[in-house]
């Protein structure tokens, strides 16, 4: 290599040294040192047994009918993500790349759960921190960070972290929007999730979900929480962008003013 550059007129000379440069330094994707690679522990979803397109489109039909007439089917509602939202995460991952903070999230691939996460310590935060916040949320449920689903029929490994990614900020997107955790409430979050990612998941939730709605709940829903929604998710900063780990001491008001997020009224 080192032959053939010097065999080459100084201007191929000092192009090559620049291409050599721009590669060494892209943040994502272009160039990854293979040992760091090896070493970090990452996201991977390439040992799943890959299906046919047909296969993916029953998944996602028999997926949305189950999750239809049981919306506590988590697993189903996962599925029907994963089916249908392949052009969509990759604009999601588009949208991190776009970002200093999304990049170094891309490269670092942080996970959210319980192993990862010091749980006791966030509850000893004092009141009005992100941290603090976030645990009075999952105890209130009566949930963990441990309970989202592994994405199964992605099979690129970026975008297969960016959906899991996604998954394990939902709990996050709620404790900043202060919104219930009732069906009006996660319609809400499934519009405001519409107006970040596009998912088409989102949309069928969105469309679909109010039909188990009283007509006094729609008239709510629709007056109240979905212009919010549209409004707020369409203003406010990409949320896979926030590297939350690093925002446990924060105070929740001005985070949520960093973010450009207001709460429902």
């Amino acid at each position: 290599m080192l032959r053939s550059t010097l065999s080459l007129p100084v201007s191929s000379q000092v192009l090559t040294r620049k291409i050599l440069l721009i590669r060494n330094i892209l943040p994502i994707n272009l160039h990854r040192d293979k040992k760091k690679l090896e070493l970090r522990a990452h996201y991977a979803s390439s040992t799943n047994a890959q299906i046919s397109n047909l296969q993916k489109s029953i998944l996602a039909v028999s997926s949305a009918f189950t999750a239809f007439f049981d919306p506590k089917r988590g697993d189903m509602i996962a599925t029907l993500g994963e089916t249908t939202g392949s052009i969509f995460v990759n604009e999601m991952r588009d949208n991190m790349l776009r970002d200093k903070t999304g990049r170094r999230i891309l490269r670092e691939r942080p996970r959210i759960h319980s192993s990862t996460i010091d749980i006791p310590y966030l509850r000893s935060l004092p009141l009005g921190t992100f941290g603090k916040e976030y645990t009075n949320f999952l105890d209130e449920q009566k949930v963990t960070p441990d309970t989202r689903v592994k994405v199964q029929y992605i099979y690129d490994d970026e975008l297969a972290y960016v959906m899991q990614r996604y998954r394990e900020c939902h709990d996050f997107f709620h404790t900043l929007t202060n919104l219930p955790t009732n069906v009006e409430g996660e319609l809400a979050l499934k519009w405001f999730e519409l107006v970040q990612t596009g998912l088409p998941m989102t949309l069928l939730s969105s469309i679909f979900g109010p039909i188990r709605l009283s007509f006094k709940e729609k008239e709510r829903l629709f007056k109240k929480y979905v212009p919010w929604a549209l409004q707020c998710g369409s203003q406010c900063k990409f949320l896979l962008n926030v590297y939350y780990e690093e925002c446990w001491d924060k105070n929740i008001e001005e985070m949520r003013k960093e973010l450009g997020i207001y709460l429902v009224d």
